[in-house]
């Protein structure tokens, strides 16, 4: 009797994914790596479009001028992971990336309404596995702020050991720019 065996998913080197890109694999896709699986990212809403660009508004002038927001833009991290978050706070200046996408960031933020699941349990674990120290997402299903600190492994993974939900008249501080204060509303639409 021969042994059953479970197919196995074909998964893409960052490498990879980037030549499928080049000769236009995705063309009028947008799709992202995750884990080494290339994954089609959902249509944005209105109500997506105008939060993630209000965060990166924000987050800007919280950061101060040593940083910048990326939106939708690829970050390179570990595990064959190329996502593309709504918004992420990375050290420097727009230029300072034109030979490489960063490979972390002080702050990652996503949006979600359809996507929330897939937020929380497959970019979280992606994102704790990279070290960032502090990740949001902008739940405009519910109208809150959930927020994910101390990053590390756990079991044979990786996740976020601490998780607050503030509310639309609450105040955050990125742990990146401590003294400043967003209220949630303003993320909001």
């Amino acid at each position: 009797m021969m042994p059953t065996t479970e197919p196995v998913p074909r998964r893409f080197t960052t490498d990879e994914y980037y030549r499928m890109a080049e000769i236009g694999m995705f063309a009028g896709e947008r799709v992202e790596l995750i884990r080494g699986e290339i994954l089609k990212m959902t249509p944005q809403g209105p109500q997506h479009v105008y939060s993630f660009g209000r965060c990166a508004r924000l987050l800007e002038r919280a950061f101060g001028e040593a940083f910048h927001a990326r939106t939708q833009s690829p970050l390179s991290l570990p595990g064959g992971s190329e996502p593309e978050p709504d918004v992420a706070v990375v050290r420097g200046q727009p230029a300072d990336y034109l030979a490489a996408h960063p490979t972390t960031a002080e702050l990652v933020v996503e949006v979600a309404d359809s996507t929330l699941t897939n937020d929380r349990r497959r970019k979280a674990p992606v994102y704790a596995e990279a070290a960032i120290p502090d990740y949001w997402i902008v739940n405009l299903s519910d109208r809150l702020l959930e927020v994910y600190r101390l990053p590390g492994p756990l079991g044979d993974g990786f996740a976020y050991a601490q998780t607050r939900v503030y509310r639309p008249t609450e105040r955050v501080g990125p742990l990146g720019a401590p003294e400043a204060s967003i209220l949630v509303a303003d993320l909001l639409p």
